[in-house]
């Protein structure tokens, strides 16, 4: 089931406009390629992810401190997969 117009863009706004650059230019990028093919669960589970803060999201993302259980699970897996893939040339790579 793929989520509706609102609902995508609010996620993907909520991605881009954290306050925190460095999560914007991971999270914004993996909202854009990852949300509209995401099933309901997997928009929910990102939806939760989102709401932690914005430096604790960002440190677990590029494993400066370890992911809590409750956060460590197949979004943040797929975070971690993207971030390694869209910036492993560099950050001029993009």
């Amino acid at each position: 089931m793929l989520i509706d117009d609102t609902r995508l863009k609010r996620l993907k706004y909520r991605a881009w406009h954290r306050g925190f650059r460095e999560a914007d230019l991971i999270l914004g990028p993996f909202a854009d390629q990852h949300c509209p093919q995401m099933t309901l669960d997997q928009v929910e589970a990102f939806e939760a992810l989102l709401e932690h803060p914005d430096q604790d999201l960002y440190e677990w993302i590029v494993e400066k401190t370890p992911t809590p259980r409750e956060a460590d699970g197949e979004i943040m897996r797929m975070i971690k997969a993207f971030r390694d893939e869209a910036y492993k040339a560099g950050p001029n790579a993009r």
